[in-house]
């Protein structure tokens, strides 16, 4: 997920997003830990997408309440 794509979203898209990653995140972590895991790549990029998420989320809250 770019940057720009989460900027042209809203707060509400932005909170889904991050529900949906977090979901991901659980189930990555499960099977990481059976040995089940064919990408584990992707571990590091659910990460990296819920921290840039929730970095552009309390951008647009601060900007809001400026």
């Amino acid at each position: 997920m770019k940057a720009a794509d989460v900027r042209a979203k809203t707060l509400d898209e932005l909170n889904d997003d991050l529900a949906a990653l977090k979901k991901e995140q659980f189930n990555l972590r499960f099977q990481k830990a059976t040995g089940q895991i064919e990408r584990t790549a992707r571990v590091k990029e659910v990460r990296r997408d819920i921290a840039r998420i929730k970095t552009i989320a309390a951008e647009k809250s601060a900007g809001k309440k400026a």
